[in-house]
């Protein structure tokens, strides 16, 4: 979204003594001032009286809360008496004049405007449509034409075609809605839209800032609420630059509890948090917190009288970057030394910039000590790269004393500990670590939080860890008696030590696939007892058992020859066709095909050459598995006699016939699914009939790499498109993970990025976010390409295993096409393979830049249309290594602009 900075809004025209008609219109719920006072003595502005201050009839939470408030903050929608009223309609005189206040166009509004007895309307609204008309936002001949004879203009309720009309125009891009008014919408009802609409209706949906109702309808002639023009308008300032005097773009380079600063453009600008500000994020319909903020991240802030009445985060990521080394000494001109293999490399500070120890406590630049290693953050968003924060990672520190355990954390190998005069402090443990407790060495595992300990620290390495008061700890080891009666478990310990410890009063036991355990569930044994975690609390009496393993046994292929309820005795013939016998009971753990299993619900099934698989011990069977899907990769079909052949992941091969005339098939975008369309070793589920003696469904699982176009996470489905095909989906049962594998939850995607999704049949069981990286090619030697990101960091991407290179649309497989003066981005297909994908680049001699528009020009020839580019706070800037504004770009600099996918990402000056 790009505002500009310098014009003003005149909204204060729009209101004065017309303010009382305009209250009194549609019984006062239409109107669009917000005020305390009674209509007839307010004289406010509508500037002054906006604000982003919760109105009193749209809760927290609203499905259109974010575009109210945003647009509310910014002055174009108005509220009456602290109320919004979402649900009334729209008329068409507000809709016109909340579409010109949305372009930014109260200064134009004339001081005698003529409005034609045929566009009838009040004289609040009498500037706006008279505005409206000169604008071509309305056309005169055809607006008279849709109006009745007994209908006014003005107060008609707007139509969800006639309001499309108006966004589209207002956007500017009414070429592009005669382009497609030949063009029949998707909608089930397109032959209800009118055929001067079908255009408009078209390119608004297109755009995202409507969608259809329920049945796939549009729904034409539907009425349009306030909640919902506000939510239209509010999407297409994605499309504008309407340079609003009160909206700046920046990245945050100061934040407090009470404050906000940008940086834009070489400018700083603060603003006031208080309890009127509002937080939202660019992907998301939900408010955040202010504590969700983050400095050093892009945002929009919304003025209102010097405070940050609306606040939307339009990037998370945090501008900075971060160089570790050793810290050699401070300079007298605020100069940080570090130490490197080639010498010294010097790093300025101001008064601005954090100084904090490895502990997070704040400290002063004096403090730092020589062969510390540090690391020091500096901010990316301006040519100054000022220095943010200076954080000691590691001094050698060599001291004893006493504390409290914090935290271990056993795959960093560190202990955090608080000492007695309060101070938080980590440091490491290696291999030679003593932990001891009451005369006896336990492991690092086995310490617990808030355990009182004494240590020793040399070279920031614990020496020795001795816990003098415990809290609850663990022990693992093998159970060798469990005495009720007594009171005393008895285990070896991972050592092989005998140990005894009382039980505490009730104790809790955990075994796998058996509810409510008991100590009776234990299986205690000298030579073969079940490998348990004991966790003992600070009187060391036992507190809870799990069993980590036992030496139970599982069996698969076993077909049902009995079962008797009444002993819960199931009898059963193994794949060497042995009989053998086991007992079930209430805590035996249960699944076939339900999501609520239970002991009398699995009973009926157990008939006579019914397949199962079961664990036991003995003869108690802790899990049982009616077996209704095979998983496994294809081997064949033999459409003669009529089976389908998998191989397991043992390596086993199944085969099972099916019914009918060919399998029932399911694969990701096929229509009608043939045996011929499933590869061999592709990874497929079975579903079985109830009898378990065919294959119901073959699902294929297919991988696919789709671009996200819309994310709707209240229906739990994503918008995608893939080589020219747009599609939707439900991902409610998906695993959802982010770039690095990480969890993620589905607003946490937005449109535009590559997303990897694995289907099941027709079923999406999995989306990851797709790694985009931009950089320039440093190395391409066949085996391996190196490529250099905006950010500076270098990767090198082995190759060996293939690889597409994408130039101007055309694939190769030949990693030797790219060479060191390629651009390119870099990514990872459905199949994990890696892409290179070539920017296409023009070179020009640099002309100017508007940065009303945020659009550089450059200089062309006379039949070159292609002259001015889009430039967003993304876009690399630089000449070599060092980091440009565009701003300081000169006319008749030699540029080299980078595309991707016609969006412009880099500027190089030659």
């Amino acid at each position: 979204m790009s505002y500009n900075k310098s014009r003003k809004r005149h909204s204060h025209k729009a209101v004065s003594t017309m303010l009382v008609t305009a209250m009194c219109l549609s019984g006062g719920a239409a109107a669009f001032a917000d005020t305390t006072t009674t209509a007839a003595t307010t004289t406010t502005s509508a500037q002054s009286t906006v604000t982003a201050s919760i109105f009193s009839d749209v809760a927290s939470g609203y499905w259109a809360e974010k575009h109210i408030y945003k647009l509310a903050s910014e002055g174009i929608i108005l509220g009456d008496k602290g109320k919004f009223r979402p649900g009334d309609s729209i008329t068409q005189e507000e809709a016109i004049t909340l579409a010109l206040r949305f372009m930014n166009l109260d200064s134009k509004l004339p001081a005698s405007p003529v409005v034609p007895d045929k566009l009838k309307t009040g004289n609040y609204f009498k500037p706006y449509v008279a505005l409206a008309l000169q604008q071509k936002l309305i056309d005169q001949t055809e607006e008279a034409a849709a109006t009745g004879a007994k209908e006014t203009w003005g107060s008609k309720k707007a139509s969800r075609e006639w309001i499309a009309k108006i966004i589209v125009r207002a956007l500017g891009k009414e070429a592009d809605a005669k382009v497609a008014a030949a063009k029949a919408t998707t909608f089930a009802d397109n032959a209800k839209i009118s055929a001067g609409a079908r255009g408009f209706v078209s390119v608004a949906v297109d755009l995202g800032l409507t969608k259809g109702v329920d049945g796939n309808k549009f729904d034409p002639l539907g009425l349009v609420t306030r909640a919902q023009i506000a939510t239209f308008f509010s999407r297409g300032q994605s499309y504008l630059n309407p340079a609003y005097s009160s909206v700046y773009e920046g990245v945050i380079s100061e934040l407090t509890d009470s404050k906000l600063t940008l940086y834009m453009n070489g400018k700083t600008r603060s603003f006031v948090l208080d309890n009127r500000s509002v937080f939202f994020t660019s992907n998301s319909e939900t408010r955040i917190s202010k504590s969700d903020l983050k400095p050093y991240t892009k945002v929009v802030a919304i003025d209102k009288v010097g405070s940050a009445a609306y606040v939307e985060v339009t990037d998370t990521k945090q501008q900075v970057d971060s160089i570790e080394g050793t810290f050699a000494k401070i300079s007298g001109d605020n100069t940080i030394w570090l130490s490197t293999a080639t010498g010294y490399t010097p790093y300025g500070y101001d008064a601005g910039t954090q100084f904090i120890d490895q502990n997070g406590k704040s400290i002063t630049a004096a403090s730092l000590t020589a062969d510390s290693t540090i690391e020091i953050q500096r901010e990316t968003y301006s040519p100054d790269k000022k220095t943010v924060m200076v954080k000691v990672k590691s001094g050698l520190v060599n001291k004893s004393g006493t504390g409290t355990i914090q935290s271990v954390d056993l795959n960093a190998k560190t202990v955090t500990v608080k000492d007695a005069s309060g101070s938080v402090e980590q440091y490491k443990v290696d291999d030679y670590t003593l932990v001891r407790y009451q005369s006896q060495i336990i492991s690092l595992a086995e310490l617990k939080p808030n355990s009182v300990v004494k240590y020793t620290i040399k070279n920031n390495v614990f020496t020795n860890l001795e816990v003098t008061q415990s809290v609850e700890r663990t022990v693992k080891g093998m159970l060798v008696d469990v005495n009720g009666t007594s009171k005393l478990v008895t285990y070896k310990s991972s050592g092989g030590s005998l140990e005894a410890k009382f039980l505490g009063d009730k104790p809790t036991i955990l075994v796998d696939g058996i509810a409510d355990a008991g100590l009776s569930d234990l299986i205690a044994d000298p030579s073969a007892g079940d490998q348990v975690e004991i966790t003992l609390d600070a009187q060391e009496k036992v507190t809870r058992i799990q069993v980590l393993g036992r030496q139970s046994e599982q069996l698969t292929d076993l077909n049902v020859v009995s079962y008797d309820s009444k002993y819960k005795a199931l009898t059963v013939v193994n794949a060497q066709n042995k009989l053998e016998v086991y007992k079930l009971d209430d805590k035996t753990k249960l699944d076939y095909n339900t999501t609520q299993p239970t002991l009398a619900g699995v009973e009926p099934l157990l008939t006579k050459d019914r397949r199962i698989s079961l664990i036991h011990i003995g003869d108690r069977v802790l899990a049982l598995q009616v077996i209704y899907k095979y998983e496994g990769n294809f081997v064949s079909a033999n459409t003669l006699a009529k089976t389908v052949t998998i191989q397991l992941s043992s390596g086993k091969l199944l085969t099972l016939p099916y019914t009918g005339y060919t399998p029932s098939i399911e694969i990701y975008g096929l229509a009608n699914p043939a045996v011929s369309d499933i590869k061999t070793g592709a990874s497929v589920t079975l579903i079985l009939t109830a009898a378990q003696d065919a294959v119901q469904t073959l699902s294929v699982k297919s991988p696919m790499q789709f671009e996200v176009v819309s994310v709707d996470p209240y229906n739990n489905r994503l918008r995608v498109k893939a080589k020219g095909v747009t599609d939707e989906f439900y991902v409610d049962k998906a695993v959802l993970l982010g770039d690095n594998g990480q969890s993620i939850k589905l607003t946490d995607l937005s449109a535009g990025q590559f997303i990897n999704v694995v289907f099941s049949g027709r079923t999406a069981v999995s989306v990851q976010a797709v790694k985009l990286d931009l950089g320039k090619v440093l190395i391409s030697d066949g085996q391996s390409v190196s490529v250099k990101n905006f950010t500076g960091v270098t990767t090198s991407y082995s190759v060996s295993a293939g690889v597409k290179v994408v130039r101007n649309g055309v694939v190769s497989t030949n990693p030797g096409s790219l060479t060191t003066a390629d651009h390119v981005e870099v990514r990872k297909d459905e199949n994990g393979q890696l892409v290179f994908t070539v920017l296409n680049s023009i070179v020009r001699p640099f002309n100017y830049y508007d940065s009303t528009a945020k659009e550089i020009y450059v200089k062309h020839d006379f039949n070159d249309n292609n002259y001015r580019y889009g430039v967003t706070l993304e876009t690399y800037v630089h000449q070599g290594d060092i980091t440009l504004t565009v701003q300081s770009l000169k006319e008749n600099d030699n540029i080299v602009l980078y595309f991707n996918n016609d969006k412009l990402v880099e500027i190089e000056k030659q």
